[in-house]
Protein backbone atom coordinates (compact mmCIF):
# COMPACT_ATOMS: atom_id res chain seq x y z
CA UNK A 1 0.00 0.00 0.00
CA UNK A 2 2.02 2.91 -1.27
CA UNK A 3 -0.34 5.55 0.14
CA UNK A 4 -0.19 4.12 3.66
CA UNK A 5 -3.98 4.19 3.76
CA UNK A 6 -5.33 1.07 5.43
CA UNK A 7 -8.14 0.12 7.79
CA UNK A 8 -6.12 0.87 10.93
CA UNK A 9 -5.26 4.33 9.53
CA UNK A 10 -8.97 5.04 8.93
CA UNK A 11 -9.96 3.79 12.40
CA UNK A 12 -7.19 5.72 14.17
CA UNK A 13 -7.92 8.93 12.29
CA UNK A 14 -11.61 8.59 13.26
CA UNK A 15 -10.62 8.06 16.89
CA UNK A 16 -8.19 11.00 16.90
CA UNK A 17 -10.90 13.29 15.54
CA UNK A 18 -13.46 12.36 18.20
CA UNK A 19 -11.89 11.07 21.45
CA UNK A 20 -11.10 13.86 23.90
CA UNK A 21 -9.29 13.99 27.24
CA UNK A 22 -11.46 12.60 30.02
CA UNK A 23 -13.19 10.09 27.75
CA UNK A 24 -14.25 6.63 28.88
CA UNK A 25 -13.20 4.24 26.11
CA UNK A 26 -13.53 0.51 25.53
CA UNK A 27 -11.26 -1.56 23.33
CA UNK A 28 -13.58 -4.52 22.86
CA UNK A 29 -10.91 -6.66 21.17
CA UNK A 30 -7.51 -5.72 22.63
CA UNK A 31 -5.39 -7.92 20.38
CA UNK A 32 -1.80 -6.65 20.47
CA UNK A 33 -2.85 -3.46 22.29
CA UNK A 34 -2.32 -0.85 19.58
CA UNK A 35 -5.86 0.54 19.84
CA UNK A 36 -5.76 0.37 23.66
CA UNK A 37 -2.54 2.41 23.63
CA UNK A 38 -4.02 5.04 21.30
CA UNK A 39 -7.16 5.29 23.44
CA UNK A 40 -5.00 5.83 26.55
CA UNK A 41 -3.11 8.62 24.78
CA UNK A 42 -6.31 10.29 23.56
CA UNK A 43 -8.30 9.93 26.81
CA UNK A 44 -5.44 11.47 28.77
CA UNK A 45 -4.77 11.36 32.49
CA UNK A 46 -8.39 12.10 33.34
CA UNK A 47 -9.72 9.39 31.01
CA UNK A 48 -10.39 5.72 31.49
CA UNK A 49 -9.76 2.80 29.13
CA UNK A 50 -11.13 -0.70 29.47
CA UNK A 51 -9.79 -3.43 27.15
CA UNK A 52 -11.13 -6.96 26.60
CA UNK A 53 -9.77 -10.08 24.99
CA UNK A 54 -10.47 -13.78 25.41
CA UNK A 55 -6.92 -14.83 24.62
CA UNK A 56 -4.36 -14.71 27.46
CA UNK A 57 -1.64 -13.99 24.87
CA UNK A 58 -3.51 -10.86 23.75
CA UNK A 59 -4.07 -9.66 27.32
CA UNK A 60 -0.37 -10.09 28.16
CA UNK A 61 0.71 -8.43 24.90
CA UNK A 62 -1.56 -5.45 25.57
CA UNK A 63 -0.38 -5.09 29.16
CA UNK A 64 3.27 -5.22 28.04
CA UNK A 65 2.73 -2.53 25.38
CA UNK A 66 0.98 -0.26 27.89
CA UNK A 67 3.78 -0.81 30.44
CA UNK A 68 6.46 0.01 27.83
CA UNK A 69 4.70 3.27 27.04
CA UNK A 70 3.88 4.34 30.59
CA UNK A 71 0.14 3.74 30.42
CA UNK A 72 -0.23 0.64 32.59
CA UNK A 73 -2.19 2.59 35.22
CA UNK A 74 -4.52 4.26 32.72
CA UNK A 75 -6.14 1.08 31.37
CA UNK A 76 -7.73 -2.00 32.80
CA UNK A 77 -7.10 -5.05 30.59
CA UNK A 78 -9.58 -7.86 31.21
CA UNK A 79 -9.49 -11.52 30.16
CA UNK A 80 -13.15 -11.75 29.19
CA UNK A 81 -15.42 -11.70 26.15
CA UNK A 82 -16.46 -8.41 24.60
CA UNK A 83 -20.01 -9.73 24.87
CA UNK A 84 -19.76 -9.11 28.65
CA UNK A 85 -18.80 -5.42 28.38
CA UNK A 86 -22.14 -4.37 29.87
CA UNK A 87 -20.99 -5.96 33.16
CA UNK A 88 -18.17 -3.38 33.33
CA UNK A 89 -19.90 -0.20 32.10
CA UNK A 90 -23.31 1.36 32.47
CA UNK A 91 -25.83 2.37 29.82
CA UNK A 92 -24.90 5.64 28.08
CA UNK A 93 -21.59 6.04 29.95
CA UNK A 94 -19.04 5.25 27.22
CA UNK A 95 -17.57 7.78 24.78
CA UNK A 96 -15.86 5.37 22.39
CA UNK A 97 -15.82 1.64 21.62
CA UNK A 98 -13.35 -0.01 19.24
CA UNK A 99 -13.72 -3.46 17.66
CA UNK A 100 -11.32 -5.44 15.46
CA UNK A 101 -13.14 -8.52 14.26
CA UNK A 102 -11.10 -11.47 13.06
CA UNK A 103 -7.93 -13.03 14.45
CA UNK A 104 -5.08 -11.89 16.66
CA UNK A 105 -2.37 -10.27 14.50
CA UNK A 106 0.43 -12.78 14.19
CA UNK A 107 -1.68 -15.34 16.03
CA UNK A 108 -3.43 -18.57 15.19
CA UNK A 109 -6.10 -17.92 12.50
CA UNK A 110 -8.16 -20.77 13.92
CA UNK A 111 -8.79 -18.53 16.96
CA UNK A 112 -10.98 -15.63 15.92
CA UNK A 113 -14.01 -13.64 16.95
CA UNK A 114 -17.33 -15.44 16.55
CA UNK A 115 -20.51 -14.18 14.92
CA UNK A 116 -22.80 -14.77 17.90
CA UNK A 117 -20.71 -13.05 20.57
CA UNK A 118 -19.67 -10.29 18.17
CA UNK A 119 -23.27 -9.37 17.34
CA UNK A 120 -24.17 -9.52 21.03
CA UNK A 121 -21.23 -7.22 21.85
CA UNK A 122 -22.20 -4.76 19.12
CA UNK A 123 -25.76 -4.58 20.38
CA UNK A 124 -24.63 -4.05 23.96
CA UNK A 125 -22.02 -1.52 22.85
CA UNK A 126 -24.63 0.63 21.13
CA UNK A 127 -26.54 0.84 24.42
CA UNK A 128 -23.39 1.74 26.35
CA UNK A 129 -22.54 4.68 24.06
CA UNK A 130 -23.50 8.05 25.41
CA UNK A 131 -25.08 10.59 23.02
CA UNK A 132 -22.22 11.93 20.91
CA UNK A 133 -20.25 8.71 21.40
CA UNK A 134 -18.55 6.79 18.60
CA UNK A 135 -17.81 3.22 17.64
CA UNK A 136 -15.12 1.98 15.25
CA UNK A 137 -15.33 -1.46 13.65
CA UNK A 138 -12.59 -3.10 11.59
CA UNK A 139 -13.63 -6.33 9.90
CA UNK A 140 -10.81 -8.70 9.01
CA UNK A 141 -11.64 -11.87 7.11
CA UNK A 142 -9.98 -14.15 4.63
CA UNK A 143 -8.66 -17.61 3.94
CA UNK A 144 -11.13 -19.90 5.67
CA UNK A 145 -12.35 -17.59 8.47
CA UNK A 146 -14.46 -14.53 9.06
CA UNK A 147 -16.80 -14.48 6.08
CA UNK A 148 -19.91 -15.44 8.04
CA UNK A 149 -19.11 -12.90 10.75
CA UNK A 150 -18.36 -10.12 8.23
CA UNK A 151 -21.63 -10.76 6.38
CA UNK A 152 -23.65 -10.90 9.61
CA UNK A 153 -22.14 -7.67 10.93
CA UNK A 154 -22.69 -5.84 7.63
CA UNK A 155 -26.33 -6.97 7.67
CA UNK A 156 -26.77 -6.06 11.35
CA UNK A 157 -25.46 -2.51 10.99
CA UNK A 158 -28.07 -1.85 8.29
CA UNK A 159 -30.74 -2.39 11.00
CA UNK A 160 -29.31 0.14 13.47
CA UNK A 161 -31.85 2.91 14.18
CA UNK A 162 -31.06 5.75 11.78
CA UNK A 163 -32.70 8.32 14.05
CA UNK A 164 -30.19 7.61 16.82
CA UNK A 165 -27.05 6.50 14.97
CA UNK A 166 -25.15 7.30 11.78
CA UNK A 167 -23.25 4.39 10.20
CA UNK A 168 -20.65 4.71 7.43
CA UNK A 169 -18.96 1.70 5.80
CA UNK A 170 -15.61 2.15 4.06
CA UNK A 171 -14.23 -0.54 1.79
CA UNK A 172 -11.26 -0.71 -0.55
CA UNK A 173 -12.52 -1.22 -4.12
CA UNK A 174 -9.14 -1.79 -5.78
CA UNK A 175 -7.34 -4.00 -3.25
CA UNK A 176 -6.89 -7.70 -4.06
CA UNK A 177 -8.02 -10.69 -2.00
CA UNK A 178 -10.04 -9.82 1.10
CA UNK A 179 -9.24 -6.25 2.17
CA UNK A 180 -10.51 -5.30 5.63
CA UNK A 181 -13.59 -3.12 5.98
CA UNK A 182 -13.79 -0.07 8.25
CA UNK A 183 -17.09 1.02 9.82
CA UNK A 184 -17.63 4.29 11.70
CA UNK A 185 -20.68 4.76 13.90
CA UNK A 186 -21.81 7.96 15.64
CA UNK A 187 -24.54 8.10 18.26
CA UNK A 188 -26.59 11.24 17.66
Amino acid sequence: MSSGLNTRYIAHRFLREHVRPGAFCIDATAGRGRDTLLLCQLAGESGKVLAFDIQPEAVESTKALLEQNGFAQRAQVVLDSHSHMDQYAGTETVDCIVFNFGWLPGGDHRLHTKTGTSLEALEKGLKLLRPGGIMSLSLYYGKETGYEEKDAILEYIKTIDNKSYTVIVTSFANRPNCPPIAVCIWRD
